[in-house]
């Protein structure tokens, strides 16, 4: 058995070696390393896949935060509301543009923001709902939407981790992660469903005025050359990198049913334990399985995640600490205890590989290391 890896990109690239060195090679031969035709390429090849006008390349997923809130022109102190549990960037870029995180705590199965208590926390400065499609599995987008509209609020989806992943409405209408609200973000951080080799990411919208504005302010704030509309950033993404992404693009459906594989395997192994509790699959989302993420309700989390060590299995903790309690961001007001589900979560959660390349082999071989644990 080949050794276990958290994320096998080697695997994955030695597949389409042929095809990345031939865009590779396009790309050098041009020599146009900023905004080249590749860029446009695969911006329409994704517009296409993702069914959504606009498509807008930028350097990273944190940037394609950052520059959607700075489109809405936002005034210090609005409100922005989102989640505890996630990765910091959700966060980061709110604060830094001087707007006011309010948070809500998450599902506990799902892990994705509570709507049955988001409507209790908008008020008169609320502006925007920021849903974090966590692990690769959409929030309640239509209760979501629903509620915005009532308020006359902006939704911008956390995408990051469930491009590739779509919303089953309640009419059985499907539509992909990152185009259910006003603005969607994804990033192509090389982890990614669909990753480059370095950082990228790109902004979502049906929005006319928004997705001309937001193609603006990732350019400098250039509507025309040396002509700027807005205050804006250098935020774009390299023609290498998107030579690569538009590559992997034709694959990212075949990518996300191997990591559904992956998740099928370890449900039926691993959903007899009562020890642990495997990922909850709703009735209005597909699954991408960016994160295979299980609960140990035990209170043993981490000794599972060293005794996993010792038999070269990598885990990992997405995340140990929710973001009201970082160091960082204690000045929000917020303390321990205020979002109990959240702070649990960060107590139980360990995620195990799951990837594009994982052998069924690998994957038994991980099913009965975690069996041998629980049995003691």
């Amino acid at each position: 058995m080949k050794s276990i890896q958290m994320v096998d990109l080697q695997g994955q690239h030695e597949k389409i070696q042929d095809e990345i060195d031939s865009a590779i090679r396009e790309v050098a031969a041009d020599a146009v390393f900023i905004k080249g035709k590749q860029v446009k390429l695969f911006q329409d090849a994704l517009s296409v896949y993702m069914g959504v006008p606009y498509v807008i390349p930028c350097g990273n997923g944190t940037d394609a935060l950052q520059v959607s809130l700075m489109a809405l022109e936002l005034q210090p102190g609005d409100e922005v509301i989102t989640a505890p549990f996630t990765f910091i960037s959700t966060i980061e870029v709110i604060r830094l543009l001087g707007l006011k995180p309010v948070l809500c705590d998450v599902d506990p199965d799902t892990f994705n923001i509570d709507t049955d208590k988001l409507e209790k926390i908008i008020t008169r400065n609320t502006k925007v709902i920021m849903p974090v499609h966590l692990f690769g599995q959409c929030a309640d987008m239509e209760k979501i939407n629903s509620l915005a509209a009532k308020h006359n609020l902006y939704v911008i989806e956390d995408a990051a981790q469930a491009l590739g992943t779509d919303y089953i409405f309640s009419d059985g209408k499907r539509k992909k992660a990152g185009v259910l609200g006003s603005i969607g973000c994804t990033s192509f951080f090389p982890s990614k469903n669909l990753g480059a080799w370095g950082d990228g990411g790109a902004v979502f919208t049906s929005n006319n005025d928004l997705g001309e504005k937001i193609q603006a302010i990732v350019n400098h704030g250039m509507e025309k050359k040396y002509y700027y509309e807005y205050v804006g950033v250098n935020s774009r993404l390299d023609t290498i990198q998107a030579a690569i992404l538009h590559i992997k693009l034709k694959y990212l459906d075949e990518y996300i049913g191997a990591r559904n594989k992956a998740a099928d395997y370890y449900d039926n192994r691993l959903g007899k334990y009562q020890e642990i509790k495997i990922p909850c699959r709703i009735a209005f989302s597909d699954h991408s399985f960016h994160q295979y993420t299980l609960k140990i309700l035990n209170g043993r989390r981490d000794e599972l995640k060293e005794f996993l060590k010792t038999r070269n299995i990598p885990s990992m903790i997405y995340y140990p600490l929710p973001a009201h309690l970082q160091k960082a961001y204690t000045d929000l007001g917020y303390h321990e205890g205020d979002f109990p589900v959240s702070e649990e979560l960060c107590r139980q959660v360990l995620s195990l590989p799951v990837h594009t390349e994982l052998e069924e082999e690998q994957m038994c071989y991980i099913c009965d290391v975690v069996g041998e644990w629980i049995r003691g």
